[in-house]
């Protein structure tokens, strides 16, 4: 970068940092930290052990919010210094410095301008994610096994904790269906993009003949509610059945009929839960899970009320899929929501969905 590069740069940085100032309310949020403080200061506090946690949790996201914001505020500032001393006696060695720095802030900035996205409700929960394939047999429930090591790569990545809560193997290969908690902060904000209808375009390693093949896989995405949200449902409308737990295999499988499938019969909701030893944590497990199925229908059912209301419809099925995925007989990854597009396919496999999830969250917004 010359240094005119480097000046426009930084005068760019500056008008996104105000940007974020004004959209934070700076003032405003320090002024409910300190509210928050004086009340966490409270003898009293501990009293009411649940309220007590929602008032440190409140704290924490709007200190991180707040830090990280003075956080590159200061970055900038240093660098704007750095610039006036390269401008006034150059340096060579100092000018690479200072662009290094430059490039390493507008990065963080976008990361940081993705976090102010995720304003919604529950975008700051963990996330449920179940994979199903569609018709096809092996073929698609090998391609549901590509998804998972990719949403598992992708969880790996941003530091989140992956814990399997079903799986069920495919006939020859892959799964048939499997259901993942992803644990940690805006895991469902960022993964809410993931959710529709995947497609894959490969010569299929199953057909001796060598042909081309495509599959899809259904991906669908919902908050984990937190404990002090209750949706309420009537035992009469359940139908539950306990079974063997299946797996790989090894000492991790059940000999009992621990594993738990509840069936909410009104709306013909299906949640399984095979992960713990115990009938009664599996239970457990599978009535979260429902309640945030049921949950996520609730969701739906408004975002398409509006949508009639705006006038737009949106086919449902497998011909309305978010992104192609095609391996032959060229190398592309695109979203068709966003036109977003990626030639080299293994990072994608790998788990480098980050500029994807950017694109939609920033549609969104736009939209």
């Amino acid at each position: 970068m010359e240094l005119v590069e480097i000046k426009q740069e930084l005068t760019m940085m500056a008008k996104r940092l105000a940007d974020f100032r004004g959209s934070l309310d700076l003032e405003v949020k320090q002024e409910r930290i300190a509210e928050l403080d004086e009340k966490m200061s409270d003898p009293i506090f501990w009293d009411d052990q649940q309220k007590a946690q929602e008032v440190i949790n409140e704290s924490n996201a709007l200190k991180e919010q707040v830090e990280n914001y003075l956080s590159l505020q200061e970055r900038f500032d240093d660098l704007d210094v750095s610039y006036q001393l390269v401008k006034e006696e150059p340096d060579s060695e100092m000018e690479k410095e200072l662009e290094v720095g430059v490039k390493a802030l507008s990065n963080d900035l976008n990361e940081y301008e993705l976090t102010l996205l995720l304003s919604e409700p529950y975008d700051k929960n963990n996330a449920l994610l179940e994979l199903h394939p569609g018709a096809g047999g092996t073929e698609s429930q090998d391609w549901a096994q590509m998804l998972l090591r990719m949403y598992t790569r992708w969880a790996e990545r941003k530091g989140f904790k992956v814990e399997t809560l079903d799986y069920l193997p495919g006939d020859e290969a892959g799964v048939k269906s499997v259901t993942l908690l992803i644990k940690g902060h805006n895991a469902y904000g960022y993964l809410k993009a993931e959710k529709g209808v995947h497609r894959l375009v490969r010569i299929s390693p199953f057909d001796a003949s060598g042909r081309r093949h495509t599959s899809f896989v259904s991906c669908e995405i919902m908050p984990e509610l937190p404990d002090d949200i209750e949706i309420t449902i009537s035992p009469e409308e359940l139908k539950v059945d306990t079974y063997r737990a299946s797996g790989a295999g090894g000492q991790h499988i059940n000999t009992t009929d621990s594993a738990i499938r509840i069936t909410h019969v009104p709306t013909n909701t299906v949640v399984t839960c095979q992960t713990e030893r115990s009938q009664i944590k599996n239970r457990e497990r599978a009535m979260k899970m429902l309640q945030a199925k049921l949950f996520q229908l609730k969701l739906d059912e408004q975002k398409a009320e509006l949508d009639e209301i705006r006038g737009e419809q949106k086919e449902i099925g497998w011909g309305s899929q978010i992104r192609s995925y095609v391996f032959h007989p060229y190398s592309l990854v695109k979203d068709h929501r966003t036109n977003h597009e990626v030639g080299n396919t293994s990072a994608v496999m790998d788990g480098d969905l980050d500029p994807f999830i950017d694109a939609y969250l920033r549609s969104q917004i736009r939209s």
